[in-house]
């Protein structure tokens, strides 16, 4: 049986180096430490300029995406500043006039009450000085109101404008006499004041009036203002 022994081929650089005639060992290792030198260098310049032309492409892509961003939002920060400072006057005049508003419409309210008061007085005393005696009702009215029994003890003094005290005991003897009737010439027509051991209460028209003014402006003043369309 024959044996088989496996053949190497030399390296295609070394045989082709081995062929360069002439050709020393040492300058053979120095030629080739030197190609491979040059191959490095030219692909590392190769590779350096292709990276940086990409670099530089990439950077200023970036860069210019950046300072467009960047435009644009100080472009809108300006317009957005120019705006308010262009509106500062605006919101001013219409602040302005939404209170002159309010308060030509408060005014109006004042006026409201003024003449409902004026017109109550004008009622208020014609009523009286046909039917004088609808002060001995407020009269009633205001002992009723009263706690139970305060006015059972004692006499109740009733103090009138002295015009009408006299005119209730003519129209309405029957009902004068229930109380002590006094004429007081500081009391203005519809005025009355009652008296009794234990009280003292004001049952004129004009405080009743006056409260009823009160409420009136209070439930005026209580609704919101008109707004302008």
């Amino acid at each position: 049986m024959k044996h088989w022994r496996p053949f190497r081929f030399p390296p295609l650089m070394a045989t082709q180096l081995a062929q360069a005639e002439g050709a020393a060992p040492g300058e053979i290792q120095a030629s080739a430490a030197d190609g491979f030198r040059q191959g490095m260098d030219a692909g590392y310049r190769e590779g350096f300029d292709s990276g940086e032309a990409a670099g530089r492409d990439a950077g200023y892509q970036a860069g210019f995406e950046q300072g467009r961003a960047e435009g644009a939002a100080a472009a809108r920060r300006e317009q957005a500043q120019r705006f308010d400072g262009l509106a500062a006057p605006l919101d001013a005049a219409v602040a302005a006039l939404a209170a002159l508003c309010r308060d030509y419409q408060a005014a109006q309210r004042d006026e409201v009450v003024d003449l409902v008061a004026k017109v109550a007085r004008q009622v208020i005393r014609c009523e009286l000085a046909l039917k004088p005696v609808q002060i001995l009702d407020l009269v009633e009215e205001t002992l009723a109101a009263l706690p139970q029994g305060a006015h059972s003890q004692g006499e109740v003094e009733i103090t009138l404008n002295a015009e009408e005290c006299q005119r209730i005991r003519e129209l309405a003897p029957e009902r004068a006499e229930r109380w002590r009737l006094v004429a007081d010439a500081a009391l203005a027509p519809g005025e009355c004041r009652i008296r009794g051991a234990e009280f003292e209460a004001d049952a004129g028209c004009r405080q009743r009036l006056d409260n009823c003014i009160a409420s009136v402006r209070e439930q005026l003043q209580a609704e919101p203002a008109v707004e302008e369309a």
